[in-house]
């Protein structure tokens, strides 16, 4: 079954978004325009799209896992939520992202990715004594390999 999504480009000649063949479901997002950053700065890095997600469902969005060796920088939110409320013609996605040394990003380069996801189901939390489950020894404990 596949969802069908909105979307609104705002910078001209990113290519659309599309899933990686074979690879992954989650689905890169590029920055929508050249970008230098020195170390210790931080910038809003536009992503070029908005998007009206279906109703019950948020993107999540995270680096890709050579953001960091390819330039330098991280995200400082570590995953951004987007909902389906930020959903105009102007709500453009961003990463925000933190340099940890001189930049150029390049537009069009491939920086995050994200995937949608529903909303978790409304949960009641019920107060208790005991969980009645074993300890598994706390963090850290499987050990190193």
């Amino acid at each position: 079954m596949s969802v069908k999504i909105k979307i609104k480009y705002l910078a001209e000649g990113l290519e659309p978004l599309c899933y990686v063949d074979g690879k992954s479901d989650w689905i890169d997002l590029r920055c929508a325009e050249d970008i230098e950053m020195k170390a210790g700065e931080f910038r809003l890095l536009p992503l070029g799209i908005a998007v009206a997600l279906p109703k019950g469902y948020e993107a999540h969005i995270v680096p890709r896992s050579s953001t960091y060796k390819n330039f330098g920088i991280i995200q400082t939110n570590h995953m951004g939520v987007v909902d389906e409320s930020y959903c105009g013609d102007g709500d453009q996605w961003f990463m925000p992202a933190y340099a940890l040394r001189d930049t150029k990003i390049e537009k069009g380069s491939r920086i995050c990715q994200f995937r949608i996801t529903e909303h978790q189901p409304k949960i009641e939390f019920e107060e208790c004594d005991t969980l009645g489950n074993p300890d598994r020894g706390g963090i850290g404990s499987t050990g190193l390999k």
